[in-house]
């Protein structure tokens, strides 16, 4: 296979593994100076024993980050060195801001939020707490900041082919950047939002009807229910923001041939580039008009606009477009169902039953699909370009064999496949280790905070 496409289809590997986890740990870090703070203000353990069940969760994602993170930073100098030649002096200082004010700042801390319950003050604990929080949040600003650059620079200038910096201040809030880190930090809160009250569902299932349990779950529940509105509100702003950006992404995931008006919201085709139209299209009539100008006559830019005369076709592929916005959207749909299902049953019963415990359960990694299939969307929309405008993916890739390329690929995916199977096997094990008791009675969680912990039967007393 083409060397290109191998390495394409490794970093996406690399990519979709480690962004798994920090989707966790941004908002997970938040949630967790929500238990604390409330335990500070009420005194109730029941929420430092939620926050000790978390933060083992957060300790495992975090390690999990900072693994895959690394690995896949390799792969700008071995696969795409192109990248960092064109666009190094972008893109290498904002690459140094993320690690030198957010993974130093998460480090710094994250020993005495895993370990220091015990060993210092409260308000040093909650300090730690914040500042890790804090650290994961500002790593996803920078992040976020850069991939938003590539996708709508500005602020710079080319010079010899490469490009050199202007103005930091466009680059860092490029016209892209406050939709995609708005939208991130709303899919990240999603994330942890199913993820706690699937696990809490998983551990009700079994039979734990805890208070420590009661509180994850309503905490998960009521936060889905609130967020996924934002979200959905978000991701239309964010839409009409890549329509001014990128009109091409757009038309290809709405599958829109030909600039017109009246566009039908497609809710399922089967695009045909070669023929360019769909196959089996069902649709509603004037939908994608009325979402994306607001009026069922707005005119909505197609694919066609982006072929050049020589037939070279300038807009990214259609169907995996097409089918991740789909599924993208779908997950987020059947959250805002569950999620307000939930909350109207806790209302009204102060408790769920069984059918909404397995659905919960069943949707406890929800977040993650929305997530990638949404990451597709953003990344394969920009080609065939890996800065807009600026260097094609083809230019970035290293003259590498394919079948070296290929080695390396199969190796990443068994890792992961393993890895992937090790963490899920860890979460579930918490969960049902927490139904016997273990997790509410491991109140400090010094020396075994990211394992499934030893009953120790002591206080709930923070150091003085």
């Amino acid at each position: 296979m083409d060397a290109l496409i191998l390495s394409r289809m490794q970093f996406a590997a690399n990519i979709s593994f480690h962004i798994l986890f920090p989707t966790i740990t941004i908002a997970l870090g938040w949630v967790l100076l929500f238990f604390k703070w409330r335990y500070e203000r009420t005194g109730d353990d029941a929420w430092m024993k939620a926050y000790f069940f978390w933060v083992k969760v957060f300790a495992l994602s975090f390690a999990l980050g900072v693994v895959s993170g690394i690995t896949m930073s390799f792969q700008f100098g071995t696969n795409w060195p192109g990248f960092m030649e064109t666009v190094g002096n972008v893109a290498g200082p904002l690459l140094a801001y993320e690690v030198l004010t957010a993974f130093f700042l998460e480090a710094v801390f994250l020993g005495i939020m895993l370990f220091g319950f015990s060993r210092v003050s409260s308000r040093i604990h909650t300090l730690a707490t914040f500042l890790v929080a804090f650290g994961t949040t500002m790593s996803a600003f920078w992040i976020i900041a850069l991939n938003s650059w590539m996708h709508t620079p500005q602020g710079f200038e080319m010079r010899d082919g490469v490009a050199h910096a202007t103005d930091w201040f466009a680059i860092i809030f490029n016209p892209s950047m406050p939709y995609r880190f708005v939208h991130m930090l709303l899919a990240s809160g999603l994330t942890v939002a199913f993820l706690m009250a699937g696990l809490s569902a998983l551990r009700w299932i079994y039979g734990d009807r805890s208070e420590p349990m009661y509180k994850a779950l309503r905490t998960g529940v009521y936060l889905g229910a609130i967020l996924i509105p934002v979200q959905i509100f978000a991701g239309d702003m964010h839409g009409l923001n890549t329509l001014e950006h990128q009109p091409q992404k757009v038309a290809a995931m709405e599958a829109n041939w030909e600039t017109r008006g009246n566009v039908p919201l497609v809710l399922f085709a089967l695009p045909d580039e070669e023929a360019r139209e769909n196959r089996f299209e069902i649709g509603i009539p004037s939908g994608a008009s009325l979402i994306l100008k607001h009026h069922a006559d707005g005119v909505v830019p197609g694919l066609n606009d982006f072929v050049a005369e020589d037939g070279t076709v300038e807009h990214p592929p259609v169907l995996p477009l097409f089918i991740s916005f789909r599924v993208m959207v779908g997950v987020g749909m059947l959250m805002l169902v569950v999620s307000w299902a939930a909350a109207w049953m806790l209302w009204r019963r102060d408790d769920i039953n069984k059918p909404m415990a397995f659905v919960l359960a069943g949707m406890a990694f929800s977040g993650w699909i929305a997530t990638l299939a949404g990451w597709y969307t953003t990344e394969i929309g920009r080609q065939p370009w890996l800065v807009s405008g600026v260097v094609t993916t083809a230019e970035a890739v290293a003259p590498v064999p394919g079948a070296h390329v290929a080695l390396t690929f199969a190796t990443y995916l068994a890792l992961y496949a393993v890895l992937i199977v090790v963490y899920l096997t860890v979460l579930y094990k918490l969960a049902i280790r927490a139904h016997y008791g273990n997790i509410e009675k491991d109140p400090d969680p010094r020396g075994d905070s990211v394992s499934m912990g030893k009953a120790t039967g002591e206080a709930l007393q923070p150091a003085e």
